[in-house]
């Protein structure tokens, strides 16, 4: 059997995605004496490969079997799908969370769970969400590399300067939407000069704010949920925000916003006071304005659901062993020293990240450059973290949530019925994703 003919992609297609990948990518494995070499594709620059290439060299180092030859891989999500339908992977690959679902379903990764077994690694070792994303349909496909959690970033000098406690962040939505008022200046001729908070900066879950108001996207079985109450009334804050201050006037005030990773950033420029980010902004702010008198809590909640308090969206960077691997133990063994404490930790501490371990080294903490590590840390290990949905259609959904944002932020469309075209778009995509689904099952029953 071809390896092409185990893919959801035809034939055709596959040939095409592999001749793609040959012309793009051309990687001559290195021939190491008496060691099995293990290919790795990694998405990381800057510190953040230098954290991982440190950790693959001490793995190297720290034995003579197996050397771990590692790859800078840009636009790694469709690089690696295409070496797979070439049937040319690499022996793993550095991917994202959300990706897992999707790789199942194109059958492009091979589950972990006999090495896990073997190697007595399980799901309490980590904190939990962190384990589950690389979970799917009770099977383990990945296992941990960094994590992320997010939270309330303010710019406690600016607070001081509009009269706000700089100690005292806002609690509550409504708390938010009081200090962004205070904290918001004009210029002489309308203009936004400063803002307190702002909904598109960065944008990076424009499509989760439902979330935050206790929505889900989907029932976890067969029905997309986006026009539930909860996501409807997330958006409709979105909307008061921008009848409030005016779509314009923002638009034009974000446009004078430099990249997110530049002194022109606008929370680091001062010219946002809130932000929405997770941990490694403090790794920016460091490079990038290291005077900036900041600090971070968890993001506000609505004032009548306190059960929501401490809400963090949580994502991972994820180790995968692609299907057709020439090496999946090797592969294996390393992907095994990056969850061991010590690979773990230096990797986390190189890119200045919170550890998806259960458990972290007090020299961890005492190190860490991040003074709200430990916030970090427990918010993902409560009841109000949440993550993007686990099925192969989210790329697709995700987008047209952004859109359903953007048609409601900037063209006022009421959220009810940008979010209800949402629902009709992706329920049918839905339905077509559990129908495949159960048509393979019962082929290889």
């Amino acid at each position: 059997m071809k390896v092409t003919s185990n893919f959801a992609l035809p034939a055709l297609a596959a040939l095409v995605l592999g001749a793609l990948y040959m012309s793009e990518v051309v990687v001559r494995p290195k021939v190491i004496e008496d060691r099995v070499v293990v290919t790795y594709w990694e998405k990381w620059t800057s510190i953040e490969y230098d954290a991982i290439k440190a950790v693959v060299d001490e793995f190297n180092s720290s034995q003579d079997e197996i050397y771990v030859d590692l790859l800078s891989v840009s636009g790694i999500h469709n690089k690696t799908l295409m070496a797979t339908a070439a049937g040319v992977p690499p022996d793993v690959a550095g991917l994202f969370g959300p990706n897992v679902a999707q790789y199942v379903h194109d059958r492009a990764v091979i589950p972990l769970d006999g090495f896990c077994e073997e190697a007595g690694i399980e799901r309490d070792d980590y904190i939990h969400i962190y384990w589950d994303i690389c979970e799917f349909e009770g099977k383990v496909y990945a296992l941990p590399a960094t994590p992320a959690s997010t939270a309330l970033h303010w710019n406690r000098a600016m607070f001081a300067r509009a009269g706000l406690d700089p100690d005292r962040p806002p609690r509550t939505i409504k708390e938010l939407d009081a200090y962004t008022a205070v904290l918001t200046t004009f210029r002489e001729d309308g203009g936004i000069d400063e803002s307190g908070f702002m909904h598109k900066e960065p944008g990076w879950w424009n499509w989760g704010w439902g979330y935050v108001f206790g929505g889900e996207l989907w029932d976890g079985e067969s029905k997309i949920t986006c026009d539930s109450p909860e996501n409807v009334r997330a958006f409709e804050w979105v909307l008061a925000h921008a009848e409030k201050y005016g779509t314009t006037k923002l638009q034009n005030f974000q446009s004078g916003f430099g990249k997110f990773a530049s002194p022109q950033n606008a929370f680091m420029s001062e010219k946002v006071a809130m932000v929405l980010q997770g941990g490694w902004m403090g790794n920016f702010i460091e490079q990038f304005n290291p005077e900036l008198d900041w600090a971070a809590a968890a993001f506000p909640y609505p004032e009548d659901r306190p059960d929501l308090a401490g809400r963090t969206f949580a994502d991972l960077d994820i180790l995968v062993i692609p299907r057709g691997a020439k090496h999946p133990k090797e592969a294996f063994e390393f992907i095994k020293f990056v969850q061991s404490q010590e690979g773990m930790e230096l990797l986390c501490m190189g890119q200045k990240k919170h550890s998806p371990l259960a458990e972290s080294s007090e020299k961890f903490y005492s190190e860490h450059p991040n003074p709200y590590i430990r916030l970090f840390t427990e918010m993902p290990k409560s009841d109000s973290v949440v993550s993007p949905p686990k099925i192969a259609i989210w790329p697709e959904y995700a987008a047209e949530l952004v859109n359903a944002f953007d048609e409601i932020f900037v063209n006022k469309v009421e959220p009810k019925v940008a979010l209800g075209t949402v629902k009709r778009r992706m329920q049918p995509a839905l339905d077509r994703y559990l129908r495949q689904k159960k048509l393979r099952e019962e082929a290889e029953r």
